[in-house]
């Protein structure tokens, strides 16, 4: 990458971060009168629900604490950060059984909670970063006690009753990928021991079950013992999602100068990106079938924000770690394609659903789902991955 395209890709992840996409979450959905943040801003910022997601409660409170700790110690971002790690303490656990909600009122009434265990491994990694920013032990033990639910409960489910019978039993790619990236960002926070344990587990799982090099693709979904089932569950791919396992993989591949985990990393990305890029308008779609036969959901075309940020931080990541000028040429279209439709010009950050031909589906800059999260880590992975290759 020559150095004027470096330089302006720079500024358009940091400068987008710090002055567009913090911004504009900072103003609008920080409730000071209840707690936490609510995230169901339309597109100017206003509030459409002040239900609260706890998935972007730890996600939101993460990233400020991710920001604090590694980009500049700003007071606002700590106390934020406390803020958001306070109402996940007192709202979003469930003290029947110590799993957390998925859903809660404004005031922090619980409303859901879901089979899978994911708001733990966000609340999880939210608190490592608070451990980190304040030295509070207290903090330390709270993600490490919140890990071990996300692990325990994924392994042995209690306490709820399972989404399929055992009729056809099926393994997602979700948790082994979603476990790769608390366990690493829990070993930079707080130094957890048994990190590296569940990174290579992890990963020999996505290794065993989920790669298929005889079809070249990653399954989402696949059998016990990683065969693939030929019905519409089986057969459906979500390629931003075994994207962003890809540089998670890639990422840990560099820490440890593993030129065999690059590969894998690698491997991932080339294989989704031909299924999962769109040849008639640009973009990453969201669902193809792994046979090239109709999808059953009806939204499997329409572009979502965060395959997109996900496949920008994994091209990119390939590209510097390989020098292979595919990925540089990826990055570019990715990129470019993306920027040249979600950004607000008006009210600021991103829109975050898109009709497959790029044109606007909603106007929704947050909901349950879309958060300060993707967007603000792509910015922020990109604007570090760059910055290093300055040095």
């Amino acid at each position: 990458m020559d150095k004027i395209r470096r330089d302006e890709l720079i500024s358009t992840y940091r400068d987008g971060l710090l002055d567009d996409t913090l911004p504009f979450w900072i103003k609008h959905c920080v409730d000071r009168e209840h707690g936490g943040f609510m995230m169901s801003l339309d597109r100017d910022g206003t509030v459409i629900d002040t239900d609260k997601g706890v998935w972007q409660q730890g996600r939101f409170t993460w990233l400020l604490g991710e920001l604090y700790n590694n980009v500049e110690q700003r007071p606002e971002w700590l106390e934020l950060a406390k803020h958001g790690a306070q109402f996940l303490d007192e709202h979003c656990f469930d003290p029947r059984d110590g799993r957390m909600w998925f859903h809660v009122t404004r005031e922090g009434k619980p409303i859901r909670k879901r089979r899978y265990a994911f708001s733990e491994s966000f609340a999880a990694i939210a608190f490592g970063e608070l451990a980190k920013a304040t030295g509070d032990q207290r903090y330390a033990q709270k993600a490490k006690r919140t890990f071990q639910r996300f692990i325990d409960h994924n392994l042995d489910p209690r306490g709820t009753d399972p989404k399929f019978t055992e009729t056809r039993p099926m393994r997602g790619l979700g948790f082994p990928m979603i476990t790769i990236a608390t366990a690493q960002e829990l070993r930079e926070s707080i130094d957890l021991p048994e990190a590296e344990e569940w990174i290579d587990r992890s990963i020999d799982d996505i290794r065993q079950y989920h790669l298929k090099e005889d079809i070249q693709c990653v399954m989402e979904t696949v059998g016990p013992s990683g065969e693939i089932i030929d019905h519409f569950d089986g057969r459906t791919l979500n390629p931003g999602h075994a994207i962003e396992g890809a540089w998670f993989i890639m990422l840990e591949g560099k820490r440890r100068g593993d030129e065999e985990l690059i590969r894998t990393g690698c491997q991932m990305l080339d294989w989704m990106w031909q299924r999962g890029w769109d040849p008639q308008y640009g973009g990453i779609l969201y669902f193809v079938d792994v046979n090239d036969r109709p999808i059953q959901e009806y939204w499997h075309d329409m572009k979502f924000w965060w395959p997109q940020n996900e496949t920008i931080i994994a091209t990119l990541l390939a590209s510097q770690l390989t020098s292979d000028p595919k990925y540089e040429r990826w990055h570019r279209m990715i990129h470019d394609w993306t920027y040249s439709h979600f950004p607000d010009a008006d009210h600021g950050e991103w829109f975050g659903y898109l009709h497959r031909d790029g044109s606007l589906s909603s106007t929704l800059k947050g909901n349950l789902w879309k958060g300060p999260f993707h967007l603000p880590r792509m910015q922020l992975v990109g604007w570090q991955l760059l910055a290093e290759s300055t040095g």
